[in-house]
């Protein structure tokens, strides 16, 4: 086995003290006062504590009861539907699945283990030709628990080749679940991974791994620093409140610097550390941000955008012609928050250009307005982009994923840019090379009326991808828009409250109809709502109405959307990725995106359709789109012949 120590951490700097101008300091309840005395004693007596209390690492549980309470001592979340059943008071009947309707919901182009339960994405880079990425993984059951990391590699985020596990829970600094991490290159191009462990009293502890044979393209072996752990929960931090550090960056003074995810009291917030070598680490008296009555910040993400270029950045560019966005998944809400702002290398600190949509708040900006969780970027340098990762929990029960022996799929990986036409957002697009799965295609042309609905001739419509434009008739809009229109003034309209797209307006909704069956009992619609404001202004929502999705009664069913920028001149523009039971929807390029899943007992297999249509009571719309049947990826274990 290679040294570690040596190859990992090569790098040293001259001590350069940062300054002394704080802005956003941590409450005077939590301040560090002497730093390094505090940590330096609190650490030692938590470590005493921990090993002392260290229980043997436990075997695999096949017993989900278990897992999922092991979930709650862990201080993670869940990541099931649970508990939406448990607040919403609903009536929940077990539906007769059947081998047939739970084989055709498995996903057949994106990225899902062979089996059991999966969740968060971690450390995704890219090394010596290879795609990596690696999640949260339980080998034994179909719920959280057993956490160790996945592996898989591809050449191009589509193909994939899963590889034997690459970290489990063995040491007592991660017995109980090797959770979620991220990866930094170092300036000599090789790599250290950061990753959250839980201990056996269920305390969440910082720990570093690196590759034990840097010359392996495949990175199959990793090996865990003698000195784990690296960081414990600083004094006033909860013990189960510490978790998810960030890929690291660059600073002004040659330092290393990474965030890590927290609360105090319900204020979330980004704590800060600096570090020369990886191994040990200063704690910042400023937090790169915090938000009031959001509670904890978890997978907090941070990176630069740039303000000029469609183009993805290292993450320890700065500059005049960059922003920084701040992403945190919301634990309370299961939420990708996100907001864009400004960064200040001097002092640690982020500031929102927007503080009206700040991360956290309930209108806050996010990634993706259905099922999408705990996602991670990283900085594809093979072809100058940021990439996405997110995962979508399963609406059904669990007691459905034991019987069809999996849980949760992974998000087509999404190019990430600042949206250079509004400066206000990002956009999210799938990667480029899902394209190479188009087979045949068909191109539409339609128009339909008010109340209409159109089937559309593409046999069976179980895996798609949909380009499509919309264009209302000028005639109509123009009436609905004058000052005699019967079109009532709508500021407070939302995809989630309006109903769903049964209920009509004078411009909406207008779409498509995904994953139905011939009499439509079953469908999911994808679509437009367009409303009048005061200002006599017009306002696009792109939304997902799932109610109908099935005829199973224990299935979470939802809308889902938001409003979605449209510029002057734009055309309104959709693109629905189908893949079984999941449908990625993306409006106006991918200014706002809705992931959803849907278990249909009917529209399955052969018998899957596509429908068109516009159920707007005032407007004609025209609908030019294109159609593409999907092949299925490859996905299967790696072997040696596979080179």
């Amino acid at each position: 086995m290679a040294s570690s120590e040596a190859l990992l951490l090569p790098v040293t700097y001259p001590q350069d003290p940062l300054s002394k101008s704080r802005s956003d300091r941590i409450p005077e309840t939590s301040r560090r006062r002497p730093i390094k005395v505090l940590i330096a004693v609190f650490s030692s007596l938590i470590l005493i504590a921990l090993y002392v209390a260290l229980t043997d690492t436990h075997e695999g549980s096949n017993d989900e009861t278990a897992t999922e309470s092991r979930a709650s001592l862990a201080g993670v979340s869940e990541k099931d539907n649970e508990r939406f059943w448990r607040v919403s008071g609903r009536k929940r009947e077990t539906f007769p699945w059947n081998d047939t309707m739970l084989s055709w919901q498995h996903t057949v182009f994106h990225f899902q283990p062979e089996k059991h339960w999966m969740n968060d994405p971690n450390g995704p880079l890219f090394y010596k030709g290879w795609y990596h990425f690696f999640y949260q993984h339980n080998p034994y059951g179909t719920v959280w628990g057993n956490i160790v990391w996945g592996h898989a590699v591809s050449k191009d985020l589509i193909h994939w080749l899963y590889l034997p596990i690459a970290m489990v829970p063995d040491q007592w600094y991660d017995v109980n679940g090797v959770i979620t991490g991220s990866a930094t290159f170092l300036d000599d191009g090789s790599i250290v991974m950061l990753y959250t462990g839980i201990t056996g009293e269920f305390v969440q502890v910082q720990n570093l791994a690196y590759p034990e044979d840097p010359s392996d393209p495949l990175l199959l072996k990793w090996v865990k620093f003698s000195g784990n752990p690296i960081l414990l929960p600083p004094p006033g931090i909860g013990a189960k409140d510490f978790r998810d550090p960030t890929t690291a960056w660059k600073t002004s003074a040659g330092k290393w610097r990474i965030v890590i995810g927290s609360k105090i009291n319900r204020t979330g917030v980004s704590l800060v550390y600096d570090t020369t070598d990886f191994k040990t680490y200063e704690l910042l008296d400023t937090l790169l941000h915090q938000v009031p009555n959001t509670g904890e910040w978890e997978c907090v993400d941070f990176y630069p955008v740039s303000k000029t270029e469609a183009i993805g950045l290292d993450t320890s560019v700065k500059g005049r012609d960059v922003k920084h966005v701040v992403k945190a998944s919301m634990d309370d809400t299961r939420m990708d928050l996100y907001a864009i702002g400004t960064y200040f290398d001097s002092n640690a600190t982020w500031i929102p250009d927007n503080p009206s949509i700040d991360v956290g708040i309930s209108t806050a900006l996010r990634y993706d307005y259905g099922t999408f969780y705990a996602s991670k970027t990283f900085y594809d340098q093979n072809k100058g982009r940021r990439v996405l990762w997110g995962f979508t929990i399963e609406s059904d029960t669990v007691a459905a994923d034991q019987q069809k022996g999996w849980a949760s799929v992974q998000t087509i990986p999404r190019t990430v840019v600042l949206d250079t036409k509004t400066g206000k957002n990002l956009i999210l697009w799938p990667v480029e090379e899902i394209e190479s799965l188009r087979l045949s295609s068909k191109r539409f042309n339609m128009t339909v009326g008010p109340g209409t609905v159109v089937p559309v001739d593409v046999g069976s419509a179980s895996q798609l991808d949909i380009e499509a434009e919309f264009v209302i008739k000028k005639d109509d809009l123009e009436i609905n828009l004058g000052d005699n229109s019967a079109v009532g003034y709508d500021e407070d309209f939302s995809c989630e409250a309006n109903g769903g797209s049964t209920v009509r307006g004078a411009l909406g909704p207008f779409g498509f109809s995904v994953l139905a069956d011939q009499s439509l009992s079953e469908h999911t619609p994808v679509y437009f709502y367009v409303t009048k404001g005061k200002d006599s202004k017009l306002k696009t929502f792109f939304c997902t109405d799932n109610l109908r999705s099935t005829m199973a009664n224990d299935v979470v069913t939802s809308i889902y959307g938001s409003l979605v920028p449209v510029l002057k001149g734009e055309k309104l523009t959709m693109r629905i990725l189908v893949d079984h039971s999941m449908i990625e929807g993306f409006g106006q390029g991918g200014r706002t995106c809705i992931t959803s899943r849907a278990y249909p007992t009917k529209a399955i297999y052969g018998a899957t359709k596509l429908f068109l249509f516009n159920n707007a009571i005032d407007a004609s719309v025209t609908a030019s789109f294109t159609v593409w049947q999907m092949i299925s990826a490859f996905l299967h274990p790696y072997f040696a012949d596979d080179l």
